[in-house]
């Protein structure tokens, strides 16, 4: 890591300091290291998985705020665990020589082992960028899954997937889950590749997020290291991709041709996004159309009583690692009542409930999740909008094609609407700036600011705009 990364986290850290106060540093940024940056992707390591869950679900969007007013070029963030002192996966690998596995202490070697889906090597060859996986989450599994109508279809095909390619056999191919964010398409591909590998460590199974996949790509071509990166590829068992929508440029172009091929030759592959395959714009349509012909399961949204089976089930886990640790009934139907979005926002208000008995000794009841879980109840009173749905409603409002508002045309007739869209993506939607650009056609995080006070600048001098934009805004939230 650069003196100069070292310095922007100094900064990054005094921040946090002043924003939350000495106590709630102490709390939970103390021991939160900066591990590597890595173009625009800041690498956080803090020691304990509780730790890692608890700043994922509260305090993401404050650092990355931090971190992209001491330098605008970074705009996403990575957290880990930190294994024995060091972070598991490095993004960029160091110059020294790993440590074999005979040199390993133990608990390394059995996170290597069982089973080895995260990191696969390249051919021999390649630069220092080792080619790997994203890191699978231990705690994503068959297991911990809670399936309900909703989910039920997705589970049973991820479970024939995962049986079928333990035993080297391509049932569904390829397999495409969809649904809106935190409705557990991450746990499956996580589930599958941990079942999958389970009998055969030397199954060569690849989990990647979208952005993963395209820093390997983006590397590759850096370092005139591409065709090693496509023979490593092309050498995958099973290949899951998650995050499709994110996927852009030259690297939605590099996914086809892998996934032509591995299909081809008769090769798993499983892709997860928040879009079914149509709605895929950056794909070319020979690209979705071989996605859509294979099987495509959507997740909708969770009833009443899954909620409450997520929760219940998520509180029995949490008691079985405090002891005296208690969710009583009535505090198990509130959060399931009062949190109707989606199930990572459940696993935060469980998380959240379980940090406060621990920190302040006062039992779990009704009133303490009333206290606890009031700005997260408040923050999921209104729908949940998605920039796919803005996206449709400007296009149709304007007459402008949805593809146009993503192109890099500059006529006016197309501009205004991509601002406005843009601005309401800002506005009601809790996407950082630089996911709302890699949305709008790849765009920089700088385009989307200007964009947002473009507008915020146009509203405050035309009225008939800003009735307009009110109207955009009922028709998205109803």
């Amino acid at each position: 890591m650069t003196m100069d990364a070292d310095q922007v986290w100094l900064r990054v850290r005094a921040r946090l300091r002043a924003a939350v106060g000495e106590d709630v540093f102490t709390s939970w940024f103390a021991r939160l290291e900066l591990e590597e940056v890595v173009g625009d992707l800041a690498h956080l390591s803090v020691p304990t998985r509780f730790l890692c869950s608890w700043i994922q679900s509260n305090y993401v969007e404050k650092i990355l705020e931090a971190f992209t007013s001491e330098d605008q070029s970074i705009g996403r963030l990575h957290l880990t665990v930190r294994v024995n002192g060091q972070a598991r996966p490095r993004l960029v690998s160091s110059n020294e020589p790993s440590a074999t596995e005979a040199d390993a202490p133990a608990s390394t070697q059995e996170v290597r082992k069982i089973p080895a889906l995260v990191t696969s090597q390249p051919a021999s060859g390649t630069r220092a960028n080792a080619l790997s996986g994203s890191a699978l989450d231990r705690k994503l599994t068959f297991d911990t899954f809670v399936s309900g109508s909703a989910n039920e279809m997705a589970l049973n095909v991820a479970k024939q997937v995962a049986s079928a390619a333990a035993n080297n056999v391509v049932t569904f191919n390829p397999v495409y889950l969809h649904s809106s964010v935190g409705l557990g398409k991450t746990h499956l591909l996580n589930a599958i590749a941990w079942a999958a590998g389970a009998s055969d460590t030397s199954r060569n199974i690849v989990y990647l997020t979208a952005d993963h996949f395209m820093y390997h790509f983006i590397t590759a071509v850096q370092h005139q290291s591409a065709l090693a990166f496509k023979e490593w590829l092309r050498g995958i068992d099973l290949l899951l991709i998650d995050d499709m929508q994110f996927l852009q440029g030259k690297s939605a172009t590099e996914f086809g041709h892998t996934l032509s091929t591995l299909i081809s030759g008769t090769k798993q592959v499983v892709v997860a996004g928040d879009a079914p395959p149509r709605d895929l714009e950056m794909l070319d349509d020979r690209v979705r159309s071989r996605l859509s012909g294979g099987l495509v399961i959507p997740i909708t949204q969770f009833d009443p009583e899954l909620r409450r089976a997520i929760v219940q089930k998520r509180a029995d886990q949490a008691a079985s690692r405090f002891t005296g640790l208690s969710f009583p009934g009535p505090v198990i139907d509130y959060v399931a009542r009062s949190i109707v979005s989606h199930g990572r926002d459940l696993d935060g208000a469980v998380n959240r409930l379980v940090a406060a008995n621990q920190l302040t000794g006062e039992p779990i009841t009704v009133g303490l999740a009333e206290k606890t879980l009031q700005d997260l109840i408040r923050s999921r009173e209104t729908p949940r909008v998605r920039i796919e749905d803005i996206l449709k409603i400007v296009a149709r409002h304007y007459k402008v094609p949805r593809n146009e508002l993503l192109s890099s045309r500059r006529s006016r007739d197309v501009v205004r609407p991509r601002q406005i869209a843009m601005y309401l993506a800002k506005s009601l939607t809790s996407r950082s700036l630089p996911e709302i650009g890699r949305r709008f056609g790849g765009r920089d995080h700088t385009t989307v600011l200007h964009s947002v006070r473009k507008v915020e600048q146009l509203m405050s001098q035309d009225g008939e705009l800003t009735q307009e934009i009110e109207l955009l805004r009922r028709m998205l939230e109803e």
